[in-house]
Protein backbone atom coordinates (compact mmCIF):
# COMPACT_ATOMS: atom_id res chain seq x y z
CA UNK A 1 0.00 0.00 0.00
CA UNK A 2 1.44 3.32 -1.08
CA UNK A 3 0.39 6.72 0.21
CA UNK A 4 -0.46 9.62 -2.04
CA UNK A 5 2.73 11.41 -1.04
CA UNK A 6 4.75 8.29 -1.90
CA UNK A 7 3.11 8.14 -5.35
CA UNK A 8 4.24 11.71 -6.03
CA UNK A 9 7.76 10.94 -4.77
CA UNK A 10 8.22 7.75 -6.76
CA UNK A 11 6.57 8.90 -9.99
CA UNK A 12 6.77 12.71 -10.23
CA UNK A 13 6.47 12.84 -14.03
CA UNK A 14 4.99 10.87 -16.93
CA UNK A 15 8.43 9.60 -17.94
CA UNK A 16 8.92 8.06 -14.48
CA UNK A 17 5.56 6.29 -14.72
CA UNK A 18 6.44 4.91 -18.16
CA UNK A 19 9.87 3.78 -16.96
CA UNK A 20 8.25 1.97 -14.03
CA UNK A 21 5.70 0.23 -16.26
CA UNK A 22 8.46 -0.84 -18.68
CA UNK A 23 10.53 -2.24 -15.81
CA UNK A 24 7.56 -4.18 -14.39
CA UNK A 25 6.13 -5.39 -17.70
CA UNK A 26 9.38 -6.11 -19.54
CA UNK A 27 12.09 -7.00 -16.99
CA UNK A 28 14.23 -8.61 -19.70
CA UNK A 29 13.70 -5.89 -22.32
CA UNK A 30 10.82 -4.69 -24.46
CA UNK A 31 8.70 -7.18 -26.42
CA UNK A 32 6.16 -6.50 -29.14
CA UNK A 33 2.67 -7.02 -27.66
CA UNK A 34 1.29 -7.89 -31.10
CA UNK A 35 3.69 -10.56 -32.39
CA UNK A 36 5.98 -11.20 -29.39
CA UNK A 37 9.18 -10.23 -31.20
CA UNK A 38 12.20 -9.16 -29.19
CA UNK A 39 13.62 -6.99 -31.99
CA UNK A 40 12.08 -3.64 -31.10
CA UNK A 41 13.47 -0.13 -31.07
CA UNK A 42 12.38 3.30 -29.97
CA UNK A 43 10.11 4.78 -32.61
CA UNK A 44 11.83 7.56 -34.53
CA UNK A 45 9.86 10.19 -36.36
CA UNK A 46 11.51 12.56 -38.83
CA UNK A 47 9.81 15.54 -37.20
CA UNK A 48 10.97 14.72 -33.66
CA UNK A 49 13.68 12.83 -31.81
CA UNK A 50 13.33 9.39 -30.29
CA UNK A 51 10.45 9.35 -27.85
CA UNK A 52 10.56 7.64 -24.49
CA UNK A 53 7.07 6.21 -24.80
CA UNK A 54 6.72 4.72 -28.32
CA UNK A 55 8.37 1.56 -29.62
CA UNK A 56 8.44 -0.02 -33.09
CA UNK A 57 8.59 -3.72 -33.84
CA UNK A 58 11.13 -4.74 -36.48
CA UNK A 59 9.12 -7.86 -37.45
CA UNK A 60 5.52 -6.64 -37.80
CA UNK A 61 6.42 -2.92 -38.18
CA UNK A 62 3.75 -1.84 -35.70
CA UNK A 63 4.20 1.01 -33.29
CA UNK A 64 3.26 0.48 -29.64
CA UNK A 65 3.73 1.75 -26.12
CA UNK A 66 4.07 -0.01 -22.78
CA UNK A 67 0.38 0.60 -22.07
CA UNK A 68 -0.88 -1.59 -24.95
CA UNK A 69 -2.94 -4.45 -23.55
CA UNK A 70 -3.17 -2.95 -20.06
CA UNK A 71 -5.84 -1.00 -18.17
CA UNK A 72 -3.99 2.18 -19.14
CA UNK A 73 -4.42 1.61 -22.89
CA UNK A 74 -6.59 4.05 -24.90
CA UNK A 75 -7.08 6.59 -22.13
CA UNK A 76 -6.23 10.26 -22.11
CA UNK A 77 -5.77 10.29 -18.34
CA UNK A 78 -2.15 10.71 -17.31
CA UNK A 79 -0.46 7.74 -15.67
CA UNK A 80 0.20 9.55 -12.41
CA UNK A 81 -3.54 9.94 -11.84
CA UNK A 82 -4.00 6.26 -12.59
CA UNK A 83 -1.35 5.41 -9.99
CA UNK A 84 -3.01 7.79 -7.50
CA UNK A 85 -6.41 6.18 -8.07
CA UNK A 86 -5.01 2.70 -7.56
CA UNK A 87 -3.34 3.87 -4.36
CA UNK A 88 -6.58 5.43 -3.11
CA UNK A 89 -8.56 2.28 -3.93
CA UNK A 90 -6.12 -0.04 -2.20
CA UNK A 91 -5.79 2.11 0.92
CA UNK A 92 -9.51 2.72 1.49
CA UNK A 93 -10.73 0.58 4.39
CA UNK A 94 -14.39 0.47 3.42
CA UNK A 95 -14.06 0.97 -0.30
CA UNK A 96 -13.97 4.16 -2.32
CA UNK A 97 -16.86 5.76 -4.14
CA UNK A 98 -16.39 7.18 -7.61
CA UNK A 99 -17.69 10.52 -6.35
CA UNK A 100 -15.08 10.73 -3.59
CA UNK A 101 -12.29 9.66 -5.94
CA UNK A 102 -13.45 12.25 -8.48
CA UNK A 103 -13.20 14.96 -5.82
CA UNK A 104 -9.78 13.75 -4.70
CA UNK A 105 -8.37 13.55 -8.24
CA UNK A 106 -10.15 16.67 -9.55
CA UNK A 107 -11.79 14.73 -12.38
CA UNK A 108 -15.31 13.98 -13.62
CA UNK A 109 -17.21 11.19 -11.88
CA UNK A 110 -18.00 9.16 -15.05
CA UNK A 111 -14.32 9.14 -16.00
CA UNK A 112 -13.27 8.01 -12.53
CA UNK A 113 -16.02 5.37 -12.46
CA UNK A 114 -14.72 3.94 -15.74
CA UNK A 115 -11.16 3.93 -14.42
CA UNK A 116 -12.24 2.23 -11.18
CA UNK A 117 -14.13 -0.37 -13.19
CA UNK A 118 -10.97 -1.18 -15.16
CA UNK A 119 -8.90 -1.46 -11.98
CA UNK A 120 -11.47 -3.75 -10.33
CA UNK A 121 -11.62 -5.93 -13.43
CA UNK A 122 -7.83 -6.22 -13.45
CA UNK A 123 -7.79 -7.13 -9.75
CA UNK A 124 -10.64 -9.65 -10.04
CA UNK A 125 -9.90 -13.17 -8.90
CA UNK A 126 -10.05 -15.57 -11.82
CA UNK A 127 -10.43 -18.56 -9.50
CA UNK A 128 -7.02 -20.04 -10.26
CA UNK A 129 -5.34 -18.79 -7.10
CA UNK A 130 -7.23 -21.17 -4.80
CA UNK A 131 -8.06 -23.89 -7.33
CA UNK A 132 -8.03 -27.46 -6.11
CA UNK A 133 -8.35 -28.76 -2.58
CA UNK A 134 -7.97 -26.20 0.16
CA UNK A 135 -7.37 -27.66 3.62
CA UNK A 136 -8.38 -25.92 6.78
CA UNK A 137 -6.05 -26.38 9.75
CA UNK A 138 -7.56 -27.72 12.97
CA UNK A 139 -7.46 -25.05 15.61
CA UNK A 140 -9.22 -24.13 18.80
CA UNK A 141 -11.66 -22.03 16.80
CA UNK A 142 -12.71 -25.01 14.67
CA UNK A 143 -13.33 -27.15 17.79
CA UNK A 144 -15.73 -24.60 19.23
CA UNK A 145 -19.35 -25.53 19.73
CA UNK A 146 -21.60 -25.45 16.66
CA UNK A 147 -23.70 -22.41 15.86
CA UNK A 148 -27.01 -22.51 17.68
CA UNK A 149 -25.80 -24.85 20.43
CA UNK A 150 -26.75 -23.68 23.87
CA UNK A 151 -24.34 -23.56 26.68
CA UNK A 152 -25.45 -25.34 29.82
CA UNK A 153 -24.28 -24.28 33.21
CA UNK A 154 -23.70 -26.70 36.03
CA UNK A 155 -26.36 -26.57 38.70
CA UNK A 156 -25.57 -24.32 41.62
CA UNK A 157 -24.86 -26.13 44.86
CA UNK A 158 -26.95 -25.02 47.78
Amino acid sequence: MTSIVEVYRRWPAREDCIAHLEKVRWPGGALCPYCGAERVSHNRDSSREATAERWKCQRCKRSFSVTVGTIFHNTHVDLQRWFLLISLMLSAKKGLSAMQAARDLDMRRPTVWSMMHRVRKALADDGELLAGIVEKPISAASRARPIGATMTRPAAKA
